[in-house]
């Protein structure tokens, strides 16, 4: 995959994230701010814990940190996958989001 390539599909998993937390906040009671800086987004919930969603452009990965750990993910041609082989990043995303906020929340592409 090329740079521009991986930025590409990058740039439409932030824009995703961010509209998912848009409709969560229009749907739900669930209050999750989310903040954008570059090529990093942060989710914050209302007991304070945090998740945040970052580009890593050298390794062409996208990193997500919660509190059940840090993981990694890369894009196969479809989806972003655990480069650990563990899961796919929006299904991981609704897990630990849904932990967080103590309720189910759902996040897609």
């Amino acid at each position: 995959m090329t740079d521009l390539e991986y930025l590409d599909h990058a740039e439409a998993l932030l824009a995703s994230v961010e509209a998912c937390c848009d409709r969560i906040n229009e749907e739900t009671d669930a209050d999750i701010d989310n903040q954008r800086v570059g090529g990093m987004i942060t989710l914050s919930f209302e007991d304070r814990s945090q998740i945040i969603v970052n580009l890593q452009r050298p390794l062409h990965e996208i990193w997500l940190a919660a509190r059940a750990g840090g993981f990694h993910y890369k894009f196969d041609g479809q989806r972003w996958r655990d480069t650990k082989g563990q899961g796919e990043f929006f299904a991981d995303l609704t897990r630990y989001a849904s932990q967080q906020a103590g309720r189910p929340l759902a996040f897609s592409s």
